[in-house]
């Protein structure tokens, strides 16, 4: 929004203060003294908003200095929408990725993802001689199981 109005401002006045961008109303009638410019402050946010939204409009900057300012704006369009648009398909083609596993009871429950300790070791006869329900369903899991419980570190991997 801050661009999209300063960028109308900036033409409004470039337009204002541009002598080219003037010119006569009726060119047949030569002995007219009467100039016009096409970027009124209404014109420029109408031209802006045009041109943002790719759809331009019968008014075209005249000079270098607002064709310059007009062709910032078009690159500065073109990379917002090329950035919404990937965005926006990134997000409807990405699958929400869900979590099977939250605690130390949904581990338990499970049986599907195989897990272990290594054999001997302090982590089994915690899960060997506890007195609570889920790690006994835990050890039940890892005994009865073939190849998770492991003897060194370069098994695990």
């Amino acid at each position: 929004l801050l661009a999209y109005i300063g960028v109308s401002m900036t033409l409004f006045f470039v337009a204002r203060f541009s002598p080219y961008e003037w010119h006569k109303p009726h060119p047949c009638n030569s002995d007219s003294e009467l100039l016009e410019n096409n970027f009124s402050m209404l014109d420029s946010l109408w031209f802006t908003i045009g041109s943002f939204m790719q759809q331009g409009s019968d008014i075209l900057p005249r000079t270098m200095s607002t064709r310059i300012i007009t062709s910032f704006w078009w690159f500065f369009t073109l990379i917002i929408i090329s950035s919404y648009t990937a965005n926006l398909a990134v997000f409807l083609t990405v699958e929400r990725m869900q979590v099977p596993i939250e605690d130390v009871n949904d581990l338990a429950k499970q049986t599907t993802i195989k897990y272990g300790t290594r054999g001997g070791g302090s982590s089994a006869a915690f899960f060997s001689k506890s007195n609570h329900s889920t790690y006994q369903r835990m050890w039940q899991f890892m005994s009865s199981n073939k190849g998770v419980m492991i003897n060194n570190a370069s098994e695990a991997v």
